[in-house]
């Protein structure tokens, strides 16, 4: 069976740190502000993001840190996580009808306490297939829409990432980790870290020639 090094590298924790921020400058904002003070979070307490795919959606609702979580005990959607300070939803389209039902009233309970709501959706609020005083609740606060990352702003991040760790990027290395690695930052910042620790495990400089050796299948 064969798979790809770019498949087997690990990708780096998701933190707002490591989260390139593009022209979404005013959602991270929002965000750190209801994460370090959620008594003085936003009004409502309840911050919604939607986007396309590749929008860094589930890397902002993981890198709030809250446990998964059961909203009771006979729902178990995947996409929730809770804490004593918060409570995330990560594609609230996914939520079938009692996990629905139980997070409403969750919202409820959470508006009176000192605690946060973070969802995110593909479509805005008002465009969920999902129960209407549900959607209305997660467009109470404050609504944002994700844009992607452009090919140049990806660049531009690989090519300062580098920086921090003592190299420079060729143009051919930068196009090649955007044409055949995973296209989310995450994954590709992985590879670029992989890239640097295989360039001094070998001795190498880095370029286009050691980045195909290091993406070429493996047998396991």
């Amino acid at each position: 069976m064969k798979q790809l090094v770019l498949d087997l590298i690990p990708a780096p924790a998701p933190t707002l740190a490591n989260f390139v921020i593009g022209s979404n400058v005013e959602a991270i904002g929002a965000l750190n502000a209801m994460l370090q003070s959620p008594a003085a979070a936003p009004p409502a307490k309840v911050l919604y993001l939607w986007g396309a795919s590749g929008s860094g959606k589930s890397h902002l609702v993981r890198a709030c840190g809250l446990p998964a979580a059961r909203l009771q005990q006979d729902v178990e959607p995947a996409p929730v996580s809770q804490s004593d300070t918060g409570v995330t939803v990560d594609d609230a389209a996914s939520l079938d009808e009692a996990a629905q039902h139980a997070l409403f009233n969750l919202i409820n309970l959470q508006q009176l306490s000192t605690g946060f709501l973070v969802a995110t959706g593909s479509v805005a609020p008002r465009d969920l297939p999902i129960r209407r005083d549900l959607a209305s609740r997660l467009g109470s606060g404050l609504v944002f829409q994700l844009q992607p990352l452009s090919d140049g702003e990806k660049a531009d991040a690989l090519r300062a990432h580098a920086q921090t760790r003592g190299f420079g990027l060729r143009d051919d290395v930068v196009a090649y980790l955007l044409r055949h690695s995973r296209r989310d930052m995450a994954s590709l910042v992985g590879m670029l870290d992989a890239l640097d620790k295989y360039s001094l495990e070998t001795g190498r400089e880095i370029t286009l020639p050691l980045l195909r050796e290091l993406s070429q299948p493996l047998l396991v």
